[in-house]
């Protein structure tokens, strides 16, 4: 398959990364960041995605252990704390709305971790690795692969 470059303008690329790098910042917690964006990329099956930011979470680190067991947080209570278990529910629920909005219980768990500047930042940075999601999906980027 080839890559359907010519579906990424170069100024929506770069107001994608502004969002995507001011989200991280307010988020505070990089490692945290990373699981929350390797979550939605798996929901979503975006490699590309997927490649960049587990080596990117490794780099912040990242144990092997959360790495592993991400695709199943909500039974693995011993390896993400109650911060990221809120954290990762919210994701989930911002990613998927087949079932319509995000469940208050949702929210109100991550309102416990987070602050209101901590949850804008938060949901900013799964609507932005969202975008990203379907924008390399679309583009059938390879994992590993140049994308300018």
């Amino acid at each position: 398959m080839t890559p359907r470059t010519r579906l990424l303008d170069p100024g929506v690329a770069r107001a994608l990364s502004a969002v995507s790098a001011a989200a991280k910042q307010g988020l505070g917690d990089p490692a945290l960041a990373e699981l929350v964006v390797i979550r939605a990329s798996q929901i979503n099956r975006c490699a590309f995605c997927l490649d960049m930011h587990l080596a990117l979470a490794r780099e912040h680190g990242v144990s092997e252990r959360q790495l592993g067991l991400l695709a199943s947080w909500d039974e693995a209570e011993d390896v993400f704390d109650e911060r990221e278990r809120a954290a990762l529910a919210l994701t989930e629920a911002v990613t998927v709305l087949t079932e319509g909005f995000v469940p208050d219980e949702v929210y109100e768990r991550a309102a416990k971790h987070f602050d209101e500047a901590g949850l804008a930042h938060l949901v900013a940075l799964v609507v932005a690795i969202n975008n990203w999601n379907r924008v390399m999906v679309a583009r059938r980027i390879p994992p590993g692969s140049r994308t300018s």
